[in-house]
């Protein structure tokens, strides 16, 4: 069965029916002021998934620096990207998700999803990146970062 999720215009291929537009991987969803989608993965296989198959070329993916953690997704929108707050906002929720937690100032690298790749026979949950980018923040609730509660999706 394929679908077309609701941020982007490309297929994905799911092998149950589909509740939701994210059913397969249970992720947590939060909205950011200005509207901006971001998404959590909660397990290594969800952290695949989100990654390298939900992820669009265009969104920003974050991640904890040294750390375990949630991969982290700020959707893209068509027709512009997200200010540097709103990435700061998205890094500090991918703060949140990880082992850094109760620590003050962490570093969270940020790329475009399309600079992230699995290494042959890694596994779940591992990823390499490049032309990284890195926010010096601190771990803050996501329902303080965004006025919300995260849903599972």
């Amino acid at each position: 069965m394929e679908r077309t999720t609701p941020h982007t215009a490309r297929q994905v291929k799911t092998t149950a029916p589909a509740q939701g537009p994210h059913d397969q991987a249970r992720l947590l969803h939060y909205t950011l002021p200005g509207g901006w989608q971001v998404l959590a993965g909660r397990t290594d296989a969800d952290n695949d998934r989100l990654s390298l198959s939900i992820a669009g070329p265009n969104d920003w993916w974050f991640h904890i620096r040294g750390l375990p953690g949630s991969h982290v997704l700020l959707l893209a929108r068509p027709g512009g990207d997200p200010d540097r707050a709103t990435l700061k906002r998205a890094a500090a929720i991918a703060a949140y998700h990880s082992k850094a937690r109760t620590a003050g100032l962490v570093p969270v690298s940020c790329t475009r999803a399309r600079y992230v790749s699995k290494p042959r026979g890694a596994k779940p949950g591992t990823v390499e990146i490049r032309k990284e980018v890195i926010f010096k923040v601190r771990p803050e609730a996501p329902e303080a970062a965004t006025g919300e509660g995260g849903e599972p999706t």
